[in-house]
């Protein structure tokens, strides 16, 4: 069965960062609408199917102020969890791939066999274009303190309260609340490796992400405050990657981490730019124990 039509919409010009592109916290908001309708339309829900795990969202494409949108969604019984919900967010005019989410599930073997039955009528193939490639499947440790990530190199790069237009029908903070949070902390950890704001400036780049995994510890409710701690994890020839731990932050509850692959775009030609020998290398030594 073709995936169901999840989402309309379009780019508005105060959606747009400092690369005169769609923000990626506006991505995931429309992925938590198209989450919501698709279980409308399904019937999914955490009753059956468990609490989500984890999201991995892919970029490819650039999506720019004026752009309609149409997002489709389905089920992937082939996919990378044992059940994979895929969302595909596409540019209306040419059809171009702008974004993928995988929502994966961990129901029992049993439960998966009554899914596979009841959401058939839901299903299609795994797009390969969905699939992760630069951040694993595998579960994160989820159990770690605020001291534990300071003491592996994590530093703070940002606070925030939950308001009420961070809450979902759930009661609970969405995806595109943490996107906020990480999308104003980044910079700062930017700032940190040797890809400050004057460096990026001279050299006519932008920062850009290209892959992110969500991973959910713990809910948060409105009018809870908020830390990140955010720290680089690695490095290759043209992408790095960094993490952002979101916890609560009266109790340093942990609840959200936050896997990241960036890299720097050229904004003349809007292409992928080298990671320079050196600023890999301090970005490696610097990299927090994880």
């Amino acid at each position: 069965m073709p995936a169901f039509e999840t989402l309309f919409s379009f780019v508005n010009c105060w959606e747009c960062d400092e690369n005169d592109h769609l923000n990626v916290q506006f991505y995931l908001a429309r992925f938590d609408e198209a989450d919501r309708q698709f279980r409308l339309l399904t019937g999914l829900s955490d009753a059956l199917a468990g609490v989500r795990r984890a999201r991995h969202v892919r970029y490819h494409a650039e999506l720019y102020s004026g752009d309609t949108l149409v997002m489709t969604s389905h089920i992937a019984f082939d996919g990378p969890y044992m059940l994979t919900v895929v969302h595909e967010l596409r540019r209306t005019i040419d059809g171009a791939l702008a974004a993928t989410a995988v929502d994966g599930y961990a129901p029992s073997d049993q439960m998966a066999r009554e899914l596979r039955k009841r959401f058939d009528a839901a299903a299609a193939p795994m797009p390969d274009a969905a699939l992760p490639r630069g951040l694993a499947t595998t579960p994160e440790a989820t159990s770690l303190t605020a001291r534990q990530v300071e003491a592996a190199g994590g530093t703070l790069t940002h606070r925030a309260t939950v308001l009420p237009r961070h809450i979902g029908p759930d009661g609970r903070a969405e995806d595109a609340f943490a996107l906020a949070c990480f999308s104003e902390a980044a910079p700062h950890l930017w700032n940190r490796t040797p890809m400050t704001e004057a460096w990026l400036e001279a050299r006519d780049l932008g920062r850009v992400a290209v892959e992110m995994k969500l991973v959910w510890t713990s809910p948060l409710k409105l009018g809870d405050t908020v830390m990140t701690l955010s720290g680089v994890t690695g490095a290759a020839a043209s992408t790095f990657s960094f993490r952002h731990y979101l916890f609560e932050a009266r109790t340093n509850r942990l609840a959200l981490i936050c896997d990241v692959v960036a890299l720097t775009m050229s904004l003349k030609t809007r292409r992928a730019v080298r990671l320079e020998d050196q600023v890999r290398g301090a970005i490696v030594k610097d990299a927090m124990k994880r």
